[in-house]
């Protein structure tokens, strides 16, 4: 959604995009050609992580609608001292937290605003804060507010499920049973109201501070740390999709190094509770296989650079991401 509509504010957008250009063109990434594109198994790297990943569980192949919003957000400005023109914008922030009701979706949309802005890294961590923390209110609950253009509620038809609800809505089905407390999908009632998101999400990774940052369309929700690739194997700049097949729970793996391999049940299983592969499609990542967010055995790797490669989460964090990103169409932008 565009958080700024004056002609200079446009400038300075367009000032920032050029800065950017290096590492990230920005295409409009036709949906036939994702699909038509797919994975090409032999361009995979001999190290990486999940070469030898077994495809023999349930990989249900969504297929997801027409996204509204695909464009990734902005890579935010970094400065070496504090900005002061957000003092104004903290204020109006400050007032909309005071109001009567609190105006949750306004402070969420100003913030975001100046997390576009030069900020310094204290700036930047505080306003990545509040937002994290407005999320518990608007995203991840079953309350839809006012005006909020991410998030509204959906009548259940007759013959609807679950799953095709959050195709529509650019969503896996995993994250409606969340917000709405579905334990079985197989409850769902015609005539029931749920509320729904308006995706898909995205992520930002930051190689140098190993952080991941979580955007649903163009609005920071939260960030996670990382692990990354280790120094002759780094994981590779550039725009990633979730493959359209690529999200598997604890599939099996077979360590290309020593030929063994490794099953969930396993002592020695490395790969943690989820798995998300990864395909290149633009910049140095462009038709780069073989990589993947995926959970670890070994918590103390998060912060590190010891991976093949791939994206490393704490376990409860795989499970969170994995149920917002959304096969074929989330995005992943790896800058330096």
């Amino acid at each position: 959604m565009a958080l700024y509509t004056c002609t200079s504010t446009r400038r300075r957008r367009q000032r920032r995009r050029r800065w950017l250009y290096t590492f990230l063109i920005l295409l409009v990434i036709a949906s036939a050609r994702i699909f038509i594109r797919g994975s090409n198994p032999s361009s995979a790297l001999a190290g990486n992580d999940n070469i030898g990943i077994s495809q023999t569980q349930d990989t249900a192949l969504f297929v997801p609608g027409p996204a509204a919003q695909l464009d990734l957000p902005e890579i935010p400005y970094s400065a070496s001292e504090p900005n002061p023109q957000t003092n104004t914008l903290m204020d109006d922030v400050a007032a909309c937290f005071n109001a009567k009701p609190p105006k949750i979706i306004e402070a969420r949309e100003k913030l975001n605003q100046i997390l576009l802005m030069p900020i310094d890294s204290q700036q930047f961590a505080f306003v990545k804060k509040q937002l994290t923390g407005l999320s518990e209110k608007w995203l991840f609950s079953r309350i839809v507010f006012p005006q909020d253009e991410l998030c509204s509620h959906y009548k259940v038809k007759p013959g609807d499920q679950l799953r095709v609800i959050g195709t529509k809505f650019n969503i896996p089905y995993e994250i409606l049973m969340e917000i709405n407390n579905i334990k079985d999908p197989r409850t769902l009632q015609a005539g029931e109201t749920i509320k729904v998101i308006n995706g898909p999400f995205h992520c930002l990774i930051h190689r140098s501070t190993y952080t991941m940052d979580l955007y649903l369309q163009d609005s920071f929700i939260r960030s996670f740390p990382i692990g990354l690739g280790q120094s002759d194997m780094e994981t590779p700049l550039g725009r990633w999709l979730v493959k359209p097949t690529g999200k598997l729970i604890s599939p099996a793996w077979t360590d290309p190094a020593t030929g063994t391999t490794h099953h969930p049940q396993d002592p020695s299983y490395p790969l943690g509770s989820r798995w998300i592969g990864l395909e290149g499609i633009e910049g140095p990542a462009k038709n780069r296989t073989g990589f993947a967010i995926h959970g670890t055995k070994n918590p103390q790797e998060i912060g590190t650079a010891g991976s093949r490669g791939c994206i490393r989460l704490y376990n409860n964090d795989a499970i969170i991401v994995y149920n917002l990103l959304m096969p074929g169409l989330s995005q992943v932008i790896v800058v330096e």
